[in-house]
Protein backbone atom coordinates (compact mmCIF):
# COMPACT_ATOMS: atom_id res chain seq x y z
CA UNK A 1 0.00 0.00 0.00
CA UNK A 2 2.66 2.30 0.80
CA UNK A 3 4.47 2.04 -2.45
CA UNK A 4 1.16 2.59 -4.15
CA UNK A 5 0.62 6.19 -1.84
CA UNK A 6 4.34 6.80 -2.27
CA UNK A 7 3.86 8.31 -6.02
CA UNK A 8 0.26 9.91 -5.39
CA UNK A 9 2.23 12.31 -2.41
CA UNK A 10 5.10 13.02 -5.01
CA UNK A 11 2.39 13.74 -7.82
CA UNK A 12 0.87 16.17 -5.64
CA UNK A 13 4.20 17.60 -4.39
CA UNK A 14 5.45 18.15 -8.14
CA UNK A 15 1.61 19.62 -8.69
CA UNK A 16 1.99 22.60 -6.24
CA UNK A 17 4.67 24.15 -8.41
CA UNK A 18 2.27 24.62 -10.90
CA UNK A 19 0.04 27.63 -10.74
CA UNK A 20 -3.51 26.82 -11.76
CA UNK A 21 -4.91 29.79 -10.06
CA UNK A 22 -7.98 30.98 -11.50
CA UNK A 23 -10.57 33.60 -10.75
CA UNK A 24 -13.94 33.11 -10.03
CA UNK A 25 -15.73 33.81 -13.40
CA UNK A 26 -17.79 36.90 -13.85
CA UNK A 27 -19.51 38.45 -16.58
CA UNK A 28 -17.29 40.53 -18.62
CA UNK A 29 -17.41 44.37 -17.52
CA UNK A 30 -19.61 46.49 -19.85
CA UNK A 31 -20.23 50.67 -20.14
CA UNK A 32 -23.75 50.76 -18.41
CA UNK A 33 -26.43 51.96 -20.48
CA UNK A 34 -28.62 54.68 -18.57
CA UNK A 35 -31.27 55.49 -20.87
CA UNK A 36 -32.73 54.99 -23.68
CA UNK A 37 -33.73 57.39 -26.86
CA UNK A 38 -37.52 58.34 -26.37
CA UNK A 39 -39.77 58.81 -23.56
CA UNK A 40 -39.07 54.67 -22.48
CA UNK A 41 -38.66 53.70 -19.15
CA UNK A 42 -37.35 49.86 -18.50
CA UNK A 43 -39.67 47.10 -17.70
CA UNK A 44 -39.83 43.92 -16.70
CA UNK A 45 -39.41 41.21 -20.23
CA UNK A 46 -43.19 39.81 -19.31
CA UNK A 47 -44.72 43.34 -19.75
CA UNK A 48 -42.86 43.92 -23.11
CA UNK A 49 -43.29 41.04 -25.72
CA UNK A 50 -44.97 38.04 -25.73
CA UNK A 51 -43.22 34.75 -27.02
CA UNK A 52 -45.34 34.65 -30.62
CA UNK A 53 -45.29 38.28 -31.10
CA UNK A 54 -45.69 38.09 -34.95
CA UNK A 55 -49.38 37.14 -34.09
CA UNK A 56 -49.74 40.89 -32.54
CA UNK A 57 -50.33 41.60 -36.61
CA UNK A 58 -53.37 39.97 -36.40
CA UNK A 59 -53.09 38.37 -39.76
CA UNK A 60 -53.75 34.72 -40.08
CA UNK A 61 -51.64 33.89 -43.28
CA UNK A 62 -48.69 35.05 -42.10
CA UNK A 63 -49.30 32.53 -38.67
CA UNK A 64 -49.38 29.79 -41.39
CA UNK A 65 -46.18 31.14 -43.22
CA UNK A 66 -44.45 31.24 -39.47
CA UNK A 67 -45.54 28.13 -38.94
CA UNK A 68 -44.88 26.71 -42.31
CA UNK A 69 -40.98 27.98 -41.96
CA UNK A 70 -40.24 27.06 -38.61
CA UNK A 71 -41.32 23.35 -39.46
CA UNK A 72 -39.65 23.33 -42.79
CA UNK A 73 -36.84 26.44 -42.78
CA UNK A 74 -32.90 24.74 -43.36
CA UNK A 75 -31.24 27.13 -41.46
CA UNK A 76 -33.12 26.49 -38.64
CA UNK A 77 -32.53 22.77 -38.98
CA UNK A 78 -28.58 23.17 -39.58
CA UNK A 79 -28.97 25.04 -35.92
CA UNK A 80 -30.67 22.45 -34.26
CA UNK A 81 -28.21 19.64 -35.70
CA UNK A 82 -25.37 21.52 -34.35
CA UNK A 83 -27.41 21.64 -30.99
CA UNK A 84 -27.32 18.07 -30.83
CA UNK A 85 -23.54 17.39 -31.83
CA UNK A 86 -22.76 20.22 -29.15
CA UNK A 87 -25.17 18.04 -27.11
CA UNK A 88 -23.45 14.52 -27.93
CA UNK A 89 -20.12 16.14 -27.55
CA UNK A 90 -20.90 16.44 -23.41
CA UNK A 91 -20.59 12.61 -23.41
CA UNK A 92 -17.55 12.48 -25.37
CA UNK A 93 -16.14 14.73 -23.23
CA UNK A 94 -17.32 13.13 -20.25
CA UNK A 95 -15.73 9.71 -21.70
CA UNK A 96 -12.14 10.84 -20.94
CA UNK A 97 -13.06 9.99 -17.26
CA UNK A 98 -14.05 6.58 -17.60
CA UNK A 99 -12.23 3.22 -17.73
CA UNK A 100 -11.52 1.93 -21.37
CA UNK A 101 -11.59 -1.95 -21.48
CA UNK A 102 -10.34 -3.77 -24.76
CA UNK A 103 -9.80 -7.80 -25.32
CA UNK A 104 -8.31 -9.67 -28.07
CA UNK A 105 -7.36 -13.12 -29.29
CA UNK A 106 -4.89 -14.26 -32.11
CA UNK A 107 -2.66 -17.11 -33.30
CA UNK A 108 0.40 -17.87 -34.28
CA UNK A 109 1.46 -21.01 -36.89
CA UNK A 110 5.26 -21.51 -38.45
CA UNK A 111 7.19 -23.90 -39.95
CA UNK A 112 10.96 -24.10 -40.40
CA UNK A 113 12.92 -26.56 -42.58
CA UNK A 114 14.09 -29.71 -40.57
CA UNK A 115 11.60 -28.48 -37.88
CA UNK A 116 8.40 -29.39 -36.21
CA UNK A 117 5.14 -27.22 -37.24
CA UNK A 118 4.30 -25.07 -34.46
CA UNK A 119 1.20 -23.32 -33.70
CA UNK A 120 0.25 -20.85 -30.83
CA UNK A 121 -3.20 -19.59 -29.46
CA UNK A 122 -2.86 -16.58 -26.83
CA UNK A 123 -5.97 -14.23 -25.58
CA UNK A 124 -5.52 -11.25 -23.86
CA UNK A 125 -7.20 -8.49 -21.93
CA UNK A 126 -6.32 -4.50 -20.79
CA UNK A 127 -8.01 -2.22 -19.40
CA UNK A 128 -6.63 1.62 -18.87
CA UNK A 129 -7.91 4.46 -16.45
CA UNK A 130 -6.62 7.87 -16.77
CA UNK A 131 -7.63 8.69 -13.03
CA UNK A 132 -9.26 13.03 -13.13
CA UNK A 133 -7.93 13.39 -9.53
CA UNK A 134 -7.53 17.10 -10.07
CA UNK A 135 -10.99 17.48 -12.58
CA UNK A 136 -9.20 18.03 -16.10
CA UNK A 137 -12.06 16.25 -17.51
CA UNK A 138 -14.97 17.74 -15.39
CA UNK A 139 -13.58 21.32 -16.64
CA UNK A 140 -13.60 20.01 -20.69
CA UNK A 141 -17.51 18.23 -19.97
CA UNK A 142 -18.41 21.97 -18.83
CA UNK A 143 -16.67 24.01 -21.57
CA UNK A 144 -18.57 21.70 -23.62
CA UNK A 145 -21.90 22.30 -21.72
CA UNK A 146 -20.94 25.78 -21.93
CA UNK A 147 -20.54 25.57 -25.85
CA UNK A 148 -24.29 23.18 -25.96
CA UNK A 149 -25.65 25.96 -23.94
CA UNK A 150 -24.36 28.88 -26.82
CA UNK A 151 -25.87 26.67 -29.41
CA UNK A 152 -29.31 26.38 -28.17
CA UNK A 153 -28.90 30.27 -28.48
CA UNK A 154 -28.03 30.32 -31.13
CA UNK A 155 -31.02 28.07 -32.74
CA UNK A 156 -33.07 30.91 -30.75
CA UNK A 157 -31.08 33.33 -32.29
CA UNK A 158 -31.82 31.79 -35.75
CA UNK A 159 -35.81 31.01 -34.94
CA UNK A 160 -36.22 35.46 -34.27
CA UNK A 161 -34.56 35.98 -37.77
CA UNK A 162 -36.05 34.03 -39.46
CA UNK A 163 -39.56 34.91 -38.11
CA UNK A 164 -38.36 38.50 -38.58
CA UNK A 165 -37.60 37.49 -42.21
CA UNK A 166 -41.09 35.63 -43.01
CA UNK A 167 -42.15 38.98 -41.69
CA UNK A 168 -40.82 41.76 -43.42
CA UNK A 169 -40.87 39.65 -46.88
CA UNK A 170 -44.87 39.19 -46.60
CA UNK A 171 -44.84 42.73 -46.04
CA UNK A 172 -42.98 43.44 -49.06
CA UNK A 173 -44.67 41.36 -50.96
CA UNK A 174 -48.06 42.74 -50.26
CA UNK A 175 -46.13 46.25 -50.79
CA UNK A 176 -45.69 45.15 -54.29
CA UNK A 177 -49.16 44.20 -54.84
CA UNK A 178 -50.43 47.02 -53.64
CA UNK A 179 -47.83 49.42 -55.72
CA UNK A 180 -48.26 47.38 -58.55
CA UNK A 181 -51.95 47.52 -58.80
CA UNK A 182 -51.99 51.95 -58.39
CA UNK A 183 -49.52 51.55 -60.77
CA UNK A 184 -51.29 49.39 -63.28
CA UNK A 185 -54.21 52.57 -62.88
CA UNK A 186 -51.35 55.55 -62.69
CA UNK A 187 -50.41 53.65 -65.98
CA UNK A 188 -54.49 53.98 -67.36
CA UNK A 189 -54.62 57.49 -66.24
CA UNK A 190 -51.20 58.34 -68.36
CA UNK A 191 -52.55 56.23 -71.36
CA UNK A 192 -55.66 58.52 -71.20
CA UNK A 193 -54.00 61.54 -70.82
CA UNK A 194 -51.35 60.97 -74.31
CA UNK A 195 -54.53 60.47 -76.14
CA UNK A 196 -56.19 63.67 -75.43
CA UNK A 197 -52.89 64.98 -76.02
CA UNK A 198 -52.63 63.38 -79.20
CA UNK A 199 -55.91 64.59 -80.09
CA UNK A 200 -55.23 68.14 -79.12
CA UNK A 201 -52.20 67.68 -81.91
CA UNK A 202 -54.13 66.83 -84.50
CA UNK A 203 -56.24 70.06 -83.88
CA UNK A 204 -53.38 71.91 -83.58
CA UNK A 205 -53.44 73.39 -79.78
CA UNK A 206 -50.17 71.60 -78.59
CA UNK A 207 -46.46 71.38 -80.16
CA UNK A 208 -45.27 67.97 -80.90
CA UNK A 209 -42.99 67.98 -77.81
CA UNK A 210 -45.69 67.92 -75.30
CA UNK A 211 -46.70 64.41 -76.79
CA UNK A 212 -43.55 62.79 -77.12
CA UNK A 213 -42.84 63.97 -73.03
CA UNK A 214 -46.00 62.21 -72.35
CA UNK A 215 -44.96 59.04 -74.48
CA UNK A 216 -41.64 59.42 -72.46
CA UNK A 217 -43.86 59.30 -69.29
CA UNK A 218 -45.70 56.29 -69.82
CA UNK A 219 -42.64 54.48 -71.20
CA UNK A 220 -41.06 55.41 -67.69
CA UNK A 221 -44.63 54.10 -65.88
CA UNK A 222 -43.84 50.91 -68.12
CA UNK A 223 -40.52 50.42 -67.15
CA UNK A 224 -41.45 50.80 -63.47
CA UNK A 225 -44.39 48.55 -63.72
CA UNK A 226 -41.72 45.57 -64.80
CA UNK A 227 -39.36 46.40 -62.41
CA UNK A 228 -42.34 45.92 -59.43
CA UNK A 229 -43.28 42.60 -60.97
CA UNK A 230 -39.73 41.68 -60.81
CA UNK A 231 -39.06 42.59 -57.33
CA UNK A 232 -42.32 41.03 -56.46
CA UNK A 233 -40.94 37.69 -58.34
CA UNK A 234 -37.77 37.72 -56.38
CA UNK A 235 -39.22 38.78 -52.73
CA UNK A 236 -41.35 35.77 -53.56
CA UNK A 237 -38.64 33.14 -54.78
CA UNK A 238 -36.64 34.57 -50.82
CA UNK A 239 -40.52 33.58 -49.04
CA UNK A 240 -40.25 30.41 -50.65
CA UNK A 241 -36.86 29.47 -49.28
CA UNK A 242 -37.54 30.52 -45.75
CA UNK A 243 -40.42 28.49 -45.88
CA UNK A 244 -37.89 25.49 -47.27
CA UNK A 245 -39.95 25.42 -50.23
CA UNK A 246 -38.35 25.47 -53.84
CA UNK A 247 -37.99 29.00 -55.20
CA UNK A 248 -41.37 29.12 -58.08
CA UNK A 249 -42.90 26.49 -56.42
CA UNK A 250 -44.58 29.13 -54.21
CA UNK A 251 -46.86 31.67 -55.16
CA UNK A 252 -48.46 33.54 -52.72
CA UNK A 253 -51.72 35.18 -53.42
CA UNK A 254 -52.22 38.75 -54.11
CA UNK A 255 -53.14 41.25 -51.70
CA UNK A 256 -53.42 44.60 -50.43
CA UNK A 257 -50.68 45.34 -47.37
CA UNK A 258 -52.62 48.60 -46.07
CA UNK A 259 -55.88 46.72 -46.31
CA UNK A 260 -54.42 43.53 -44.46
CA UNK A 261 -52.44 44.47 -41.74
CA UNK A 262 -52.86 47.21 -39.30
CA UNK A 263 -50.18 48.22 -36.64
CA UNK A 264 -50.21 46.37 -33.61
CA UNK A 265 -49.61 47.86 -30.24
CA UNK A 266 -45.61 48.51 -30.02
CA UNK A 267 -43.78 47.85 -26.38
CA UNK A 268 -44.24 50.33 -24.79
CA UNK A 269 -41.20 50.18 -22.68
CA UNK A 270 -37.49 48.21 -23.08
CA UNK A 271 -36.66 44.86 -20.87
CA UNK A 272 -35.26 45.13 -18.08
CA UNK A 273 -32.56 42.00 -18.95
CA UNK A 274 -32.03 42.91 -21.99
CA UNK A 275 -28.61 41.50 -21.71
CA UNK A 276 -30.09 38.55 -20.72
CA UNK A 277 -33.11 37.46 -22.88
CA UNK A 278 -30.91 38.38 -26.55
CA UNK A 279 -30.18 35.23 -27.82
CA UNK A 280 -26.90 36.68 -29.49
CA UNK A 281 -25.69 37.85 -26.50
CA UNK A 282 -26.77 35.11 -24.41
CA UNK A 283 -24.75 32.88 -26.59
CA UNK A 284 -21.90 35.10 -26.78
CA UNK A 285 -21.84 34.94 -23.03
CA UNK A 286 -22.17 31.34 -22.59
CA UNK A 287 -18.48 31.13 -25.36
CA UNK A 288 -17.12 33.79 -22.28
CA UNK A 289 -17.74 30.76 -20.09
CA UNK A 290 -16.55 27.60 -22.35
CA UNK A 291 -12.91 29.78 -22.57
CA UNK A 292 -12.95 30.24 -18.94
CA UNK A 293 -13.62 26.49 -18.47
CA UNK A 294 -10.92 25.68 -21.34
CA UNK A 295 -8.57 27.94 -19.72
CA UNK A 296 -9.25 25.98 -15.80
CA UNK A 297 -8.54 22.90 -18.26
CA UNK A 298 -5.12 23.81 -19.73
CA UNK A 299 -3.83 24.60 -16.46
CA UNK A 300 -4.95 21.57 -15.12
CA UNK A 301 -3.35 19.74 -17.30
CA UNK A 302 0.07 21.15 -16.04
CA UNK A 303 -0.39 18.61 -13.02
CA UNK A 304 0.80 14.86 -12.79
CA UNK A 305 -1.48 13.01 -14.19
CA UNK A 306 -2.14 9.07 -12.76
CA UNK A 307 -3.30 6.29 -14.53
CA UNK A 308 -3.70 2.44 -13.64
CA UNK A 309 -3.03 -0.29 -16.59
CA UNK A 310 -4.51 -3.72 -15.94
CA UNK A 311 -3.19 -6.22 -17.97
CA UNK A 312 -3.96 -10.32 -18.36
CA UNK A 313 -4.15 -12.84 -20.54
CA UNK A 314 -3.06 -16.88 -21.17
CA UNK A 315 -1.26 -18.26 -24.16
CA UNK A 316 -0.41 -22.14 -25.04
CA UNK A 317 0.69 -24.14 -28.13
CA UNK A 318 -2.81 -26.04 -27.78
CA UNK A 319 -6.42 -24.65 -28.60
CA UNK A 320 -7.74 -26.53 -25.23
CA UNK A 321 -5.03 -25.28 -23.25
CA UNK A 322 -5.51 -21.96 -23.34
CA UNK A 323 -7.81 -20.53 -20.50
CA UNK A 324 -5.99 -23.50 -18.08
CA UNK A 325 -3.51 -20.31 -16.87
CA UNK A 326 -3.95 -16.69 -16.57
CA UNK A 327 -1.55 -14.02 -16.42
CA UNK A 328 -2.56 -10.75 -14.52
CA UNK A 329 -0.49 -7.02 -14.19
CA UNK A 330 -1.16 -3.90 -12.70
CA UNK A 331 0.54 -1.34 -13.85
CA UNK A 332 0.51 2.34 -11.92
CA UNK A 333 1.78 5.24 -13.50
CA UNK A 334 2.38 8.74 -13.06
CA UNK A 335 2.98 11.23 -15.67
CA UNK A 336 4.72 14.33 -15.12
CA UNK A 337 3.24 17.38 -18.32
CA UNK A 338 4.51 20.16 -16.13
CA UNK A 339 7.92 19.15 -18.51
CA UNK A 340 6.13 19.54 -21.64
CA UNK A 341 6.54 22.77 -23.17
CA UNK A 342 3.46 22.27 -25.74
CA UNK A 343 1.36 21.89 -22.46
CA UNK A 344 2.67 25.60 -21.33
CA UNK A 345 1.92 26.94 -24.56
CA UNK A 346 -1.72 25.68 -24.40
CA UNK A 347 -1.99 27.35 -20.89
CA UNK A 348 -1.17 31.00 -23.07
CA UNK A 349 -3.63 30.34 -25.84
CA UNK A 350 -6.63 29.10 -23.91
CA UNK A 351 -5.94 32.57 -21.99
CA UNK A 352 -5.87 34.73 -25.26
CA UNK A 353 -8.76 32.95 -26.28
CA UNK A 354 -10.49 33.59 -23.34
CA UNK A 355 -9.86 37.62 -24.04
CA UNK A 356 -11.05 37.12 -27.60
CA UNK A 357 -14.10 35.46 -26.25
CA UNK A 358 -14.16 38.40 -24.05
CA UNK A 359 -14.14 41.13 -26.54
CA UNK A 360 -16.51 39.48 -28.44
CA UNK A 361 -19.24 39.08 -26.44
CA UNK A 362 -18.51 43.46 -25.66
CA UNK A 363 -18.63 43.80 -29.35
CA UNK A 364 -22.31 41.67 -29.28
CA UNK A 365 -23.53 44.15 -26.53
CA UNK A 366 -22.50 47.16 -28.11
CA UNK A 367 -23.84 46.20 -31.36
CA UNK A 368 -27.09 45.12 -29.75
CA UNK A 369 -27.20 48.91 -27.85
CA UNK A 370 -26.73 50.51 -31.38
CA UNK A 371 -29.17 47.99 -32.54
CA UNK A 372 -32.10 48.64 -30.63
CA UNK A 373 -31.38 52.56 -30.16
CA UNK A 374 -31.59 52.32 -34.51
CA UNK A 375 -35.03 50.77 -34.15
CA UNK A 376 -36.65 53.69 -31.90
CA UNK A 377 -35.08 56.34 -33.73
CA UNK A 378 -36.42 54.80 -37.50
CA UNK A 379 -39.89 54.05 -35.68
CA UNK A 380 -40.06 57.34 -34.02
CA UNK A 381 -38.92 59.39 -37.07
CA UNK A 382 -40.95 57.67 -39.61
CA UNK A 383 -44.34 57.65 -37.19
CA UNK A 384 -43.53 61.64 -37.32
CA UNK A 385 -43.74 61.38 -41.28
CA UNK A 386 -46.72 58.82 -41.37
CA UNK A 387 -48.37 62.23 -40.19
CA UNK A 388 -46.73 64.15 -42.23
CA UNK A 389 -47.97 61.99 -45.36
CA UNK A 390 -51.44 61.43 -44.14
CA UNK A 391 -51.85 64.95 -44.07
CA UNK A 392 -50.46 65.56 -47.55
CA UNK A 393 -52.70 62.58 -49.00
CA UNK A 394 -55.41 63.71 -46.88
CA UNK A 395 -55.44 67.66 -48.78
CA UNK A 396 -54.78 66.24 -52.23
CA UNK A 397 -57.84 64.41 -52.14
CA UNK A 398 -59.79 66.95 -51.10
CA UNK A 399 -57.94 68.64 -54.23
CA UNK A 400 -59.53 65.99 -56.15
CA UNK A 401 -62.70 65.47 -54.93
CA UNK A 402 -63.16 69.49 -55.33
CA UNK A 403 -61.77 69.09 -59.00
CA UNK A 404 -63.95 66.10 -59.74
CA UNK A 405 -66.68 68.61 -58.86
CA UNK A 406 -65.50 71.32 -61.06
CA UNK A 407 -65.16 68.91 -64.37
CA UNK A 408 -69.00 68.11 -63.32
CA UNK A 409 -69.57 72.00 -63.66
CA UNK A 410 -68.08 71.98 -67.06
CA UNK A 411 -65.35 74.60 -65.47
CA UNK A 412 -62.27 72.51 -66.29
CA UNK A 413 -60.69 69.92 -68.44
CA UNK A 414 -60.68 66.18 -68.19
CA UNK A 415 -57.01 66.24 -68.34
CA UNK A 416 -56.47 68.69 -65.58
CA UNK A 417 -58.59 65.73 -63.28
CA UNK A 418 -55.65 63.44 -64.41
CA UNK A 419 -52.97 65.80 -63.32
CA UNK A 420 -53.99 66.05 -59.96
CA UNK A 421 -54.86 62.51 -59.50
CA UNK A 422 -51.57 61.50 -60.45
CA UNK A 423 -50.02 63.88 -57.60
CA UNK A 424 -52.56 61.69 -55.20
CA UNK A 425 -51.55 58.82 -56.27
CA UNK A 426 -47.72 59.58 -55.94
CA UNK A 427 -48.82 60.94 -51.81
CA UNK A 428 -50.69 57.66 -51.94
CA UNK A 429 -47.50 55.38 -52.95
CA UNK A 430 -45.78 57.13 -50.54
CA UNK A 431 -47.94 56.64 -47.38
CA UNK A 432 -47.98 53.28 -48.72
CA UNK A 433 -43.86 52.92 -48.54
CA UNK A 434 -43.66 54.46 -45.08
CA UNK A 435 -46.85 52.03 -43.84
CA UNK A 436 -44.51 49.04 -44.93
CA UNK A 437 -41.70 50.66 -43.10
CA UNK A 438 -43.31 51.16 -39.96
CA UNK A 439 -44.56 47.75 -39.72
CA UNK A 440 -40.63 46.78 -40.61
CA UNK A 441 -39.64 49.05 -37.86
CA UNK A 442 -41.81 47.28 -35.57
CA UNK A 443 -40.35 43.76 -36.29
CA UNK A 444 -37.11 45.24 -35.98
CA UNK A 445 -37.62 46.12 -32.55
CA UNK A 446 -39.50 43.44 -31.60
CA UNK A 447 -36.28 40.95 -32.84
CA UNK A 448 -33.41 43.54 -31.28
CA UNK A 449 -35.58 43.05 -28.03
CA UNK A 450 -34.96 39.78 -27.67
CA UNK A 451 -38.25 38.48 -29.31
CA UNK A 452 -39.83 37.02 -26.16
CA UNK A 453 -37.28 34.65 -24.88
CA UNK A 454 -37.00 34.21 -21.23
CA UNK A 455 -33.90 35.84 -19.47
CA UNK A 456 -31.27 33.49 -18.99
CA UNK A 457 -28.16 33.42 -16.29
CA UNK A 458 -24.67 32.58 -17.66
CA UNK A 459 -23.25 30.70 -14.63
CA UNK A 460 -20.33 27.90 -13.66
CA UNK A 461 -22.46 25.16 -12.52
Amino acid sequence: MRNLIYPFLCAALLGGCADVSQRPYQTPDMPAKTSWSGKISPVTPTETIRPDWWKEFKDPYLDNLVATAISGNFDLKILAARTQAAKAAIGEARAGALPSLNAGAGASFEKTTGQNFTKQFNVGTQANWDIDIWGKVEKGALAQTAEFRASEADWRAGYLTMVSEVSTTYFQILQFDEQIDRQERALDKNKQILKIYEAMLANGLIPNTRVLQQRAEVNRLNTDLIELRRLRDLAGNALSTLLGTPAGEFRMPAGHLQDRVQFPEVPSGLPSALLKRRPDIVAAEFRVLEAYNLEGQAKLAQLPSVSLTGRGGSSSFALTDLLKTFTFGLLPSINFPIFDPSVKARVKTSEAEAKVAEAQYRKTVIAAFEEVENALVNLDAHKKQRIELQQQVDQLKTVSDQVQAQLREGLISQLEVFETERSLLGAQLALLANHQQILADTITLYKVLGGGWPSVDVAVK
